[in-house]
């Protein structure tokens, strides 16, 4: 049994030391314990600290392109290099090496294919009242959509088995963590979280610039992947309540007209007119949308099976 634990860097020279010194050797139930660095365009000496330290995989950028796009390459060089599990973790120090065992035993277990670490957000000291609250908000919000009870849904210290890094596949260019859960509860892949601690924070987050900034992008990753799998219900729901406006008011200005006072509202039927056609649009679009879901499941099988035979060997 494999472990390739995968940590995304962009000039993290002052903490990746740190990070690696604080890796487990050894864990029970596994056999070999490899690390992976992915080299998210630093300027710094990050690579040369960690070549220093004696890692040895890298996955270079040449530019910075992002948390989300250095995970998908970390999990695909990962199954490259034969990883039975794969653990990924930050390059900041933030989370205990010490964990990782934790982390990995419900996968050894067989009782889960994912485990997300839960950082229990109450106990996090450097956490402003305001970031608590968002991350619980959000993490229920998540929660809902995917159909999964992860507390703690933007932690990032995480463990996949092989056959659910296979099925990853992250469209997101803000962060994985959101989009992972999403489609990991609505592929029926088994998901689980373990309580875990972490350390005093080095720096402030990069991807948490403001509140405004966070939310903006976190929602719009939710709504869009949730869409992705469930268009039918979005649209069928959003077009619905526009029919229902549109209706209201048709009938509001039927009323009117009975009672001998429609020349005062004719702007409602203009009104009503344009939310019934609207509301028949986004149901049309829902019907359209959940056939190229269909077939988006399809392809996704089919990229499943390439990517399983391309690595079974590796």
């Amino acid at each position: 049994m494999k472990l390739i634990i995968q940590i995304p860097c962009y000039n993290e020279s002052a903490t990746i030391e740190k990070t690696l010194n604080d890796l487990p050797k050894s864990i029970p139930g596994i056999d070999e314990i490899e690390i992976l660095i992915i080299d998210d365009g630093s300027r710094d000496r990050t690579v040369d600290v960690a070549r220093e330290w004696g890692v040895r995989q890298f996955v270079p950028f040449n530019q910075n392109k992002g948390l989300a796009r250095a995970f998908e390459a970390g999990l695909e060089k990962c199954l490259e290099l034969g990883g039975d599990i794969i653990v990924n973790t930050d390059a900041d120090n933030q989370y205990k090496g010490s964990d990782i065992a934790r982390l990995v035993q419900p996968i050894l277990e067989k009782k889960a294919e994912i485990v997300i670490g839960d950082r229990q957000i109450d106990k996090i000291h450097e956490f402003s009242w305001l970031k608590k609250r968002l991350q619980k908000f959000g993490s229920y919000v998540v929660r809902k959509v995917s159909q999964t009870k992860i507390p703690d849904t933007t932690s990032g210290f995480r463990a996949y088995s092989r056959e659910a890094a296979l099925h990853m596949n992250i469209i997101s260019t803000f962060s994985y963590t959101l989009e992972t859960i999403i489609e990991a509860g609505q592929k029926d892949i088994p998901i689980i979280s373990v309580p875990i601690e972490t350390n005093k924070t080095e720096r402030p987050s990069r991807l948490f610039r403001s509140n405004g900034y966070y939310i903006k992008r976190s929602f719009a990753t939710i709504i869009r992947i949730y869409t992705m799998y469930q268009p039918l219900r979005v649209f069928f729901y959003t077009g619905v309540t526009t029919l229902g406006v549109g209706l209201f008011l048709s009938l509001r200005y039927l009323v009117f007209m009975l009672i001998g006072q429609g020349k005062g509202h004719v702007q409602s039927v203009i009104i009503a007119a344009v939310f019934l056609i609207v509301g028949f649009f986004l149901l049309m679009i829902g019907l359209l949308a959940d056939v190229i879901a269909a077939n988006r499941k399809i392809m996704e099988q089919m990229q499943y099976q390439i990517k399983r035979e391309h690595f079974q060997h590796k």
